[in-house]
């Protein structure tokens, strides 16, 4: 899929229209956005730019001189990118290609970053004066969302940590599998943070004659620092929750080996009294007595209550 974009009266709009006059968009558009393209479209747009578009193997080095690079005029950024698939967060590598003239996308996913920034367009509420600004103003979307992103995660680690201290009834088993969710959601989102930190940081020392976005550049540094100590905190804090949870299930299994071990304490002295009276030897006075049975009882109950009233006046119940 294809989609073009033009910046009018200083506001980024979507230039819509039919395969007819696919090619005249693309020489006007302002920034060209392909997700999963076909070979047509690739054709079209290494007519109007050749050799523009990276091979899909590409898009994946993580080298930083295969990720961010200048190729005469064009910079070269390959930043990752936040999604959700299937409940987890997940990440996608977009190739990005900053000409003088116009900005070029590249990706295999639909990411919400850049179904926002065409709402937004559709809407004009994305200003833009040039190509860079558009390139700026979709990384700021994408700070912002990584942002609401971490917030999503912060209340979902305060209702994990409501369950495993407060809430004696909760699954801890659940919290536990919630809080393994947190922490890959928390290492992908901290892993786009340091790959934007580095994107930026590209940009900012090839971006020295724009005053305006190099400002705008060591803002979103600024909020990514932000954000890194914060992806710290709930580290450190799933940690807690996680060795808390554990904790308290050790604390379950262990009280319910401590019963088990206190009952087989308690019925062993009966046992031994009814093991021996259980003897077939035929000299055994206490066999013929008239009241042995009722006795007998009464020595395995004494005997039983014997170690459960010791264990109980040492605390150890």
């Amino acid at each position: 899929m294809l989609r073009t974009y033009g910046i009018q009266n200083k506001v980024l709009r979507e230039l819509n229209g039919d395969e007819s006059d696919l090619e005249s968009r693309l020489k006007q558009a302002d920034w060209i956005d392909l997700l999963e393209p076909d070979d047509l479209e690739r054709e079209l747009v290494d007519q109007v730019y050749p050799s523009a578009l990276p091979d899909a193997d590409d898009v994946e080095e993580i080298e930083a001189s295969a990720r961010y690079y200048s190729e005469g005029s064009d910079l070269h950024v390959h930043s990752l990118f936040l999604y959700q698939s299937e409940g987890r967060h997940r990440t996608a590598t977009v190739a990005v290609i900053l000409r003088p003239d116009c900005l070029l996308t590249f990706r295999d996913v639909d990411l919400p970053d850049f179904r926002l920034m065409r709402m937004r367009a559709r809407r004009g509420r994305v200003d833009a004066n040039t190509s860079l600004t558009v390139l700026t103003s979709l990384f700021e979307q994408k700070v912002e969302n990584l942002a609401d992103v971490l917030e999503d995660i912060h209340r979902d680690l305060e209702e994990v940590s409501h369950m495993v201290l407060e809430d004696e009834d909760a699954e801890l088993e659940e919290a536990i599998d919630r809080l393994a969710r947190i922490e890959d959601s928390s290492g992908k989102i901290r892993l786009c943070l340091m790959d934007t930190q580095r994107s930026i940081s590209f940009m900012q020392r090839h971006l020295r004659n724009n005053p305006e976005e190099q400002e705008s550049c060591r803002e979103m540094l600024r909020d990514l620092d932000t954000l890194m100590s914060h992806t710290a905190f709930t580290f450190e804090k799933v940690n807690f929750l996680m060795d808390a949870a554990l904790g308290f299930i050790n604390l379950e299994q262990n009280q319910i080996i401590k019963i088990f071990s206190i009952a087989a304490v308690v019925f062993l002295p009966p046992t031994l009294i009814a093991s021996i009276y259980g003897m077939n030897f035929e000299h055994m006075p206490e066999l013929h007595w008239t009241y042995s049975y009722p006795i007998a009882l009464v020595m395995m109950v004494l005997s039983g209550i014997a170690p459960y009233w010791f264990f109980k006046r040492k605390g150890w119940l």
